[in-house]
């Protein structure tokens, strides 16, 4: 349980699930010609797996010092797993998830995509060694990385059986899986905020530089309530120009992205203590998993 813990199992279930989503949930329903079988993709999924937990080991042994203030509690490395185990994790993650990526790569003839592998697993130890420092940079990049691993479902397995014949269904089911990217991107990006004002009295400690030092508290709470409402008018934007008409597909709009944001925007604008950023941190996760399952709306959407 420590090791799992050490890799933050939680959230790499929810990228798995996530993955699995989009592949089962919205390219085989919609009728997508896909590159990847069960197999390779089922590789594809292990391989982002790894890195991304590769990444949050590194970044737990960088942040020993910051975490022994900000959640002591939750210390693994130097309490029940060694930082030399630690380190020999990182390591074999990292091996794991670049040389599946190299073979899957191979497998599909686009041998040049192995190198999307080593740049993510590059940006995750540069994150953890000097990028955090970087002002709002840091959260930028957390956010992108999320999104790709989603993005990087469609550029394997769709693009690469992109024809002449079946280019505009593949080209408009790629733009689906783009739209809820970046959703993802902005609910990722406004989550990583959040997390900063829970953690400023670790973070100032660890001489980082994030919006709640440089701003305050209350004053980035405002940036996020301000991002809260966007994320709330592009919501409706976006029901209004693709899903016009379908009720259903409105109602779980109303219901489980609109009304949580709502909810996430007021208590946003209340919030004083570290509680409570903790609580709107796991609510925008959920906002995030929310959005996310309705990709499974398209089957009645579109066919």
């Amino acid at each position: 349980m420590n090791y799992l813990r050490l890799i933050g199992y939680q959230n790499l279930l929810i990228l798995i699930l996530i993955q699995a989503l989009i592949r089962y949930g919205l390219f085989i329903p919609l009728g997508a010609d896909l590159t990847l079988n069960d197999f390779l993709f089922t590789l594809l999924m292990i391989a982002t797996f790894s890195i991304t937990a590769a990444g949050n080991i590194i970044n737990d042994i960088y942040d020993l010092e910051i975490d022994s203030i900000n959640k002591p509690e939750k210390i693994i490395i130097g309490k029940k797993v060694t930082e030399k185990n630690a380190n020999y994790f990182f390591i074999i993650f990292n091996i794991i998830g670049v040389g599946l990526g190299f073979y899957i790569s191979n497998q599909i003839g686009k041998p040049e995509f192995s190198g999307l592998f080593i740049v993510i697993s590059s940006l995750l130890y540069l994150y953890s060694t000097f990028i955090k420092s970087i002002l709002i940079f840091a959260n930028i990049i957390l956010a992108a990385l999320f999104a790709f691993s989603l993005l990087i479902v469609g550029l394997f397995d769709l693009l690469p059986a992109i024809t002449f014949l079946n280019q505009e269904h593949q080209s408009f089911i790629f733009s689906i899986l783009l739209n809820y990217s970046f959703f993802a991107f902005y609910i990722i990006l406004m989550r990583e905020i959040v997390k900063d004002i829970e953690d400023i009295d670790g973070d100032k400690n660890g001489n980082l530089s994030t919006l709640p030092i440089i701003l305050g508290r209350k004053r980035t709470s405002y940036i996020v309530f301000g991002m809260s409402v966007l994320a709330m008018f592009g919501t409706v934007y976006y029901i209004y120009i693709h899903l016009y008409g379908y009720t259903y597909a409105i109602v779980y709009f109303l219901l489980f992205t609109l009304a949580p944001l709502l909810y996430f925007s007021i208590k946003i604008w209340d919030a004083k203590n570290k509680s409570d950023y903790t609580f709107l941190s796991k609510l925008l996760k959920v906002i995030m998993l929310l959005g996310m399952c309705s990709l499974l709306l398209y089957t009645f959407v579109i066919i």
